[in-house]
């Protein structure tokens, strides 16, 4: 048994890691403030004897006694991040240096949540891990891509000069039950407008493109790449390499809730990547990782999800 850390605990990704965490026979603490996590994503944990909720944002440092830390402490869709744009950047830098700071106290392995977002609009496709991104450091969405960016040169940064056991993963559009419906992310969107038969919201032309993985193959990569070997720190992409266009994505959508709904067309908004798509060849000679569940039965489930809760 390992006793493990989730910052962002109960969060959407951070709660399916709970619980694969949990059934593997490990003790859990969750970290979380609830700015966009929620309680009864975990509520289902509570009765777990191995299981500890505490409420703590991570701006501020938290001491325990651990083997293993997750940090996914930070607001992950536009609406959330850009509403309180310091608190966000807050939330990346000193939650990884608290996090790191325990790890380095502890001796415990510690991995960073990161994002795709570090390579801004990509100039070069499909996004390895050795390009270093073309990112504006003063649009509205800096404040989530370049919160990422420092965390990750904290996270090399602590590793070079104490010594402390990290891994980076870079987390590619991930879809699937436990999304918060009101979280302006693409996937959630449509099947929530579809779903009320509204009007579906494409920003721009919907040609720009996304890849999209369920989250049961993030958390398998995830966990995979925290047991790895100490000297394969990363960074990772974990994301799913099928690449659809945002007009790909509404038509399945509509086809699978059999909706009504009708395609509107808005300005894109600023800084919108064009593209996004992972070189998973790393993951896959590294962790022996690759997304299983494609898009269309992925939907499926997350269809089911949300019209159980709408």
């Amino acid at each position: 048994m390992k006793r493990i850390l989730i910052t962002g605990g109960a969060g959407f990704i951070g709660s399916h890691l709970c619980e694969r965490l949990l059934k593997e026979g490990n003790d859990v603490i969750c970290l979380d403030n609830y700015f966009t996590g929620n309680k009864d994503n975990i509520r289902h944990l509570l009765d777990n004897h191995n299981f500890e909720l505490v409420r703590h944002d991570i701006i501020t440092p938290y001491y325990a006694e651990v083997d293993e830390i997750y940090n996914l402490a930070c607001p992950a869709s536009p609406p959330h991040y850009q509403y309180n744009p310091i608190k966000t950047m807050k939330t990346s830098v000193y939650g990884a240096m608290n996090t790191l700071g325990l790890a380095k106290r502890t001796g415990a392995k510690i991995l960073q949540a990161s994002t795709s977002e570090v390579y801004g609009d990509p100039e070069i496709h499909p996004q390895v891990e050795s390009y270093w991104g073309n990112v504006n450091p003063i649009g509205i969405r800096s404040c989530y891509d370049e919160g990422k960016r420092a965390s990750e040169t904290l996270f090399m940064d602590y590793h070079r000069q104490n010594g402390v056991k990290i891994k980076i993963i870079r987390i590619f559009n991930t879809y699937g039950p436990r999304m918060n419906p009101n979280d302006g992310r693409v996937v959630s969107n449509f099947i929530v407008q579809a779903l009320k038969n509204e009007d579906i919201t494409i920003f721009g032309t919907g040609e720009q493109t996304r890849s999209f993985q369920y989250i049961d193959d993030l958390i398998e990569g995830m966990t995979r790449m925290m047991r790895s070997d100490n000297s394969f720190i990363g960074p990772v992409n974990l994301g799913n390499p099928n690449e659809f266009t945002m007009l790909e994505l509404a038509s399945k959508v509509l086809e699978i809730t059999n909706s009504k709904s009708k395609l509107i067309f808005l300005p894109l908004p600023g800084d919108d990547p064009r593209q996004r798509q992972p070189d998973i060849s790393l993951a896959k000679e590294k962790l022996d990782w690759s997304p299983k569940i494609e898009l269309h039965e992925g939907l499926i489930k997350t269809i089911e999800y949300f019209d159980s809760i709408i």
